[in-house]
């Protein structure tokens, strides 16, 4: 059995590639998400740390957070890769799709470790994938959108099927593979309970607008 983290973004694109590695025996050791440099929240999506923990209690498995400016973005990747290995991991899964760029990223940002990189939905039909992620019973959140391809008001919808149809009838695609939005995901078959999130505001700034989100408090 391989040992493994995972490229974390808190979305359903990580989660799904996550779901895939499971089902072929991979062991899940940490989650690992990228964040501001000033660590209040997550470089990609725009996640409270405490948010990012609940999803990684709720897998089974260890947040490791790094923090980074653009400028040093790429040298704490490396150094963190560099710390998984003399861990003892043997591979990073990631969620890209389709995109050459960012799978060459990947590649190059794991080549000075004897790491292997496993993309498991690589170059499928991101139609088939985001039906199949609702078919499979996950549930997601868009946190975050721009507005140059969609409004905000798709901000706190829940994905589904019939919002799959919305997104497309606006020529926006269903996976939001190129930056039209971003979701956070909140429960399915892998997580152990719920994550019950509660929208405090929006923060706009330009053409995007982010949910900020906190834990619901019981």
């Amino acid at each position: 059995m391989k040992n493994a983290f995972c490229s974390w973004s808190g979305g359903k694109d990580s989660c799904l590639a996550l779901y895939r590695s499971l089902q072929d025996s991979i062991n899940l050791v940490s989650l690992f998400t990228m964040c501001r440099e000033d660590g209040v929240k997550s470089r990609s999506h725009g996640l409270y740390p405490d948010i990012l923990k609940a999803q990684a209690d709720s897998l089974g498995a260890n947040l490791v957070m790094r923090q980074a400016t653009w400028d040093d973005y790429e040298e704490t990747f490396k150094d963190q890769m560099s710390k998984f290995e003399s861990e003892d991991l043997d591979l990073g899964i990631f969620g890209d799709i389709d995109i050459d760029a960012h799978r060459q990223w990947v590649h190059d940002a794991l080549s000075h470790t004897k790491m292997n990189v496993l993309h498991p939905i690589w170059q499928e039909s991101r139609r088939s994938l985001i039906e199949e992620f609702v078919d499979l019973g996950f549930e997601a959140m868009i946190v975050a959108v721009n507005t140059n391809y969609m409004p905000d008001s798709f901000l706190g919808r829940i994905f589904n099927k019939d919002l799959i149809v919305e997104l497309e009838k606006l020529g926006v695609d269903a996976c939001g593979e190129n930056g039209e939005f971003h979701t956070v995901v909140t429960n399915g078959p892998i997580f152990k309970f719920p994550i019950e999130l509660e929208i405090s505001s929006i923060i706009k700034n330009g053409s995007s607008s982010m949910l900020d989100l906190s834990l619901k408090t019981r």
